[in-house]
């Protein structure tokens, strides 16, 4: 392996990073790993001195190519680069948004940070964590422009980048506790990041676009602090077996209590960006493309998608992948029956509240203000003290409801001043960027999403006349539909095959499917500990693959032997994943590779077969 070895300097004023050559190393190090497109593996070692200007200068030793490793890292160095214990903060985490292309000029770097959680941590710590984001984002790019960088390890945090938009990154800082469960796949808290702005771009468009639109920042501020603190804080508890969605979906909120639960090695049977579907027959599938046809032809001859679902599953769906996986998302999160009980609420009693909650959210705005107001200078870019901006907050909980005709409502988008009817609510398509008004239907465990462009209809008038005509055309189609599909539903615990607990990923299509998270919680510690350290290698051999420009996918398998004598395997072939643990196999390698042989040949159609 051919090593270059090299050491650049980065000094940090406020929030601006600068590059020197340093020709002597400072006698405290502490090393941090930073991995970038899973091909490199930084070393920064912290030095003490502080600068002229005040800054902290930090020299970095970049190894070319390698595989990530344990390294120690010193607190003294997180302390001099800005990333100070989360234990004097009282939270494990922390989440910013920033723009890299704002605050160019001394004095306004306080410009760049659109979004920070918590937001009553000091300025000068969020300053401290966006500088050294921003740093180390430019350094990387120097050396792999094509790989930004994902992640740093150290001792105490992991420091997890994702680019969401061009020169738009969010970052999250994660505590490792080694007295409690907080043992995590990147990728996973990456998919956190990616999950919460794809369900921003669905429902307000691109950030980039509501900076350009509003320069001073106050209307992208304003959404950002509203959808992200929803997000993550939907003030949601967790259902009484510890799992939701029927045990088949992972797009859960995060928050228990006060205190956000973050994926950790318990969920690495679990995967986000995808959807689960459910298993139909023949005749059954061929009921539902009928009913598909009536529903799209409602709207006249307008481009209308759809999507269908049975309890928290997927039926059918005419969007694109990434369309799918974000209104699915959504979905089981606030529309399909189960998110609906978990905040019972109905319409009439959400139109009484709503003096009342205006005014509690009034109070809360007065008494935040202050607290957001510090990322600014100027008397016009506080979202919480400015609010002349517009904003709707689609991931609140209780907002929706079913009409007594079937329909979804929600007064979310606001209502109609004259006869104080809600507003229909409308998303953006990742795909054709086209706005769509929603309406959604629901009968007993079965939910359909209409899609209808904006452009096709004439308003709330026009979309009342396209929900006629689904009671009139499609309503009885639909009791049919839900009527076969709950003969053929085999319950929670439907997808378990014994003696097996898997996950199968197609990732070309965003599908998962995965044993029921109730007989998951049946699988030792010392098992799920394994399969997280096993899908996390997985990760970056992908992650090589992906940048090593050979234009076609490696099948690859990976066997490991837990503490506890269980079996982890990782099989991935064409596209497909498949992760298996096996605890009461024997103690042959042998045993292990033929049981996974017998489960791919029976449900997979031989698909991770070595044949």
């Amino acid at each position: 392996m051919c090593v270059c070895r090299f050491v650049v300097s980065i000094s940090v004023y406020s929030l601006s990073a600068r590059f020197n050559l340093l020709k002597t190393y400072s006698s405290y190090t502490a090393e941090y790993l930073v991995r970038v497109g899973g091909l490199l593996t930084w070393t920064a070692i912290s030095t003490p001195p502080i600068s002229k200007s005040g800054g902290t200068s930090t020299d970095y030793s970049v190894t070319l190519p390698g595989r990530r490793k344990s390294r120690k890292v010193n607190n003294f160095g997180e302390l001099e680069m800005g990333l100070t214990s989360l234990n004097d903060t009282g939270e494990a985490m922390k989440l910013c948004v920033f723009d890299l292309r704002r605050g160019q000029t001394e004095g306004q770097e306080l410009d760049k940070i659109l979004f920070f959680y918590p937001a009553d941590l000091p300025i000068s710590t969020q300053l401290s964590v966006i500088g050294l984001s921003e740093g180390l984002i430019t350094f990387t790019r120097i050396f792999s422009p094509d790989a930004p960088c994902e992640v740093i390890e150290a001792e105490m945090h992991s420091h997890v980048f994702y680019e969401a938009e061009p020169d738009i990154w969010m970052v999250m800082v994660v505590e490792k506790d080694k007295e409690s469960e907080a043992i995590w796949r990147v990728d996973a808290l990456r998919s956190i990041l990616k999950e919460a702005h794809s369900l921003f771009v669905m429902f307000h468009g691109p950030i980039r676009s509501l900076v350009d639109r509003e320069p001073t920042g106050g209307l992208v501020r304003t959404h950002l602090y509203y959808f992200i603190m929803d997000f993550l804080s939907a003030f949601e508890k967790p259902s009484p077996s510890g799992y939701c969605c029927w045990g088949k979906c992972c797009n859960c909120d995060f928050s228990v209590g006060k205190r956000l639960q973050l994926p950790n090695f318990r969920d690495s049977l679990k995967e986000r960006g995808t959807v689960q579907m459910l298993t139909v027959g023949r005749e059954a599938a061929l009921e539902v493309q009928s009913l598909v046809r009536v529903l799209e032809s409602c709207a006249g001859n307008a481009n209308c998608h759809s999507l269908t679902m049975f309890q928290d599953l997927l039926v059918s769906t005419s969007l694109s992948p990434i369309d799918t996986v974000n209104l699915f998302t959504y979905a089981v999160l606030r529309l399909t029956p189960l998110a609906l009980s978990s905040g019972v609420s109905s319409w009439t009693n959400s139109r009484k509240a709503s003096t009342s909650c205006n005014t509690s959210a009034g109070a809360v705005l007065a008494n935040s203000g202050t607290v957001v107001d510090q990322y600014h200078n100027s008397r016009d870019t506080s979202p919480l003290r400015n609010h002349s901006y517009p904003f709707v907050r689609p991931l609140q909980h209780s907002k929706w409801s079913k009409g007594k005709d079937g329909f979804l409502v929600t007064d979310i988008w606001g209502s109609d001043v004259n006869d104080l009817m809600p507003t229909n609510p409308t998303i953006w398509l990742h795909q054709t960027e086209e706005k769509m008004y929603l309406l959604g239907y629901q009968h007993k465990g079965l939910t359909v999403i209409l899609l209808i462009p904006v452009s096709s209809v004439n308003g709330e008038q026009g979309l009342a006349l396209v929900k006629q005509q689904i009671l009139e055309s499609a309503s009885l189609k639909m009791f049919k539909v839900e009527e076969k599909l709950s003969r053929g539903w085999g319950g929670e615990n439907a997808y378990h095959v014994s003696g097996y607990r898997y996950l199968l990923i197609d990732g070309d299509r965003r599908i998962s499917r995965a044993s029921p998270p109730g007989k998951v919680t049946t699988l030792a510690k010392d098992s799920l500990i394994a399969l997280t350290k096993l899908r996390e290698e997985v990760d970056l051999e992908k992650d090589r693959a992906k940048w090593d420009n050979s234009g076609r996918e490696k099948d690859l398998q990976i066997c490991m032997r837990a503490k506890n004598n269980a079996w982890v395997i990782a099989r991935l072939t064409t596209g497909k994943e498949l992760f298996m643990v096996l605890e009461k196999a024997s103690e042959t390698l042998l045993y292990a590779s033929d049981a996974l042989e017998k489960f791919s040949d029976r449900y997979c159609n031989g698909a991770f077969s070595l044949d």
